[in-house]
């Protein structure tokens, strides 16, 4: 019966990509960020609803899906490596929408006719992600080397991300595009939404097909990040793939809704960066120590926040002044690079001293005094932290106040 769960799942996504990528967008249009976000709201909310019936299935054992030696997570574990799965694979695609919203625009692709590009690009990305899935599932069975490669791999793609900007695209390095261009003429112009035109009698490929090519070699290269770092958080086959095409599927209504403000988004890659970094060393200490799901959510949701947080009471990134680590004007490199990094440490740190208070707080552990000191540490850079701090200390005196008032009332009170 377990083979129901699975057919029933992939009838499931069909019918929704047909609704999301088939149905609505047939008249030509520029999809509005209102219907962007719409549709994230609907594919984060099916995620969520979908979580729940992982629950029941696993906790419950319908259809005996338990009773396979692979499935034997309790529906708690299961419900939070789901989540956990989905969340980071979901933030790791921001960067990819950052690469195809490049590629639209260097090809001079009208917002009416990206719905096409993505609409391959995602299916044929679902298709590749099932054949990396079941590949990486059989090697970490088959030797546990596998997780130390694979963690390793995830940290030198956080080093790469954080060292290496995406503005150079180079269309005609791409192997995919090199092969594309001996095989056929392109045309100098867009043919509408059309991959392929008649000219002169030859069948010749659009600049649409050349975006496409750019946009399904983007996915894959993406797939080979993010999908090692879902192995971090889960091992179970279907989880990992499950999590990575509600994720995926959602793609071209995220892209709608964030291409356009990604500027607004200052410390959100640096978030990415850590959360690579993260997956990677989970995945290496996985062999030896399991970190428990809940831990590992929070540690995401936390990274997640710092980042989204720095970026909402930060100044609007001066794209203008954004430079190559490897350029000739370093003296103008770094000062930027000092004052950025010191803006970041600052942050890790003095977010980590704040996450840190935060869980003492339900230990016998001073953790509104830990959470202060954070605070402090923000407080030398940013003005938000200040003023945090600073709501911290009055709400901290006033506490301190009534604990006085209570013991000195009951002082007096053993005087009588």
């Amino acid at each position: 019966m377990v083979f129901v769960v699975w057919i029933g799942f992939f009838v499931f996504v069909l019918m929704m990509v047909v609704i999301d990528l088939g149905v609505f967008p047939r008249k030509r249009h520029s999809i509005s960020i209102q219907e962007s976000l719409a549709w994230t709201g609907v594919w984060v909310v099916l995620a969520l609803v979908f979580n729940i019936f992982v629950f029941y299935l696993y906790d419950y054992n319908w259809f005996g899906w338990t009773d396979i030696p692979s499935h034997d997570l309790s529906g708690r574990a299961a419900a939070v490596q789901f989540f956990a799965a989905f969340l980071l694979e979901k933030s790791l695609s921001v960067d990819n929408i950052f690469i195809i919203a490049m590629v639209f625009a260097y090809f001079r692709i009208p917002l009416s006719e990206q719905h096409r590009v993505l609409f391959w690009g995602i299916l044929g990305a679902v298709a590749l992600r099932g054949v990396m899935i079941a590949s990486g599932v059989a090697l970490i069975e088959w030797s546990d080397w596998v997780a130390y490669l694979l963690g390793g791999l995830l940290i030198v793609s956080a080093a790469k991300m954080l060292v290496i900007r995406h503005d150079n695209l180079r269309p005609d390095k791409n192997i995919a595009v090199r092969l594309a261009r001996r095989r056929w003429p392109v045309t100098n112009e867009l043919y509408g939404n059309r991959f392929f035109v008649n000219e002169v009698g030859l069948r010749a490929a659009t600049p649409l097909f050349l975006t496409l090519l750019l946009v399904g070699t983007s996915n894959v290269i993406f797939a080979i990040d993010s999908i090692p770092a879902v192995f971090s958080v889960t091992r179970d086959p279907f989880l990992i793939f499950t999590s990575n095409i509600f994720a995926v599927l959602g793609l071209r209504s995220l892209y709608f809704a964030v291409a356009g403000m990604m500027h607004k988004f200052r410390f959100l890659k640096m978030s990415l960066v850590f959360l690579l970094a993260f997956a990677g060393v989970q995945m290496m200490l996985s062999v030896h120590y399991a970190i428990p799901g809940f831990v590992s959510l929070a540690i995401i949701c936390g990274i997640l926040g710092v980042g989204i947080l720095a970026s909402a009471f930060s100044a609007p990134l001066d794209t203008a002044k954004l430079v190559s680590p490897l350029v000739d004007d370093l003296e103008e490199l770094l000062f930027l690079t000092y004052r950025e990094a010191r803006r970041v440490v600052i942050l890790v740190v003095g977010m980590t001293v704040v996450l840190l208070g935060i869980l003492m707080l339900a230990l016998p552990a001073p953790g509104m005094l830990t959470i202060i000191i954070g605070l402090t540490i923000l407080a030398l850079e940013f003005a938000w932290a200040r003023k945090w701090l600073k709501s911290v200390r009055t709400m901290a005196d006033r506490v301190q106040d009534r604990v006085r008032r209570a013991f000195d009332s009951g002082e007096k009170k053993e005087e009588k």
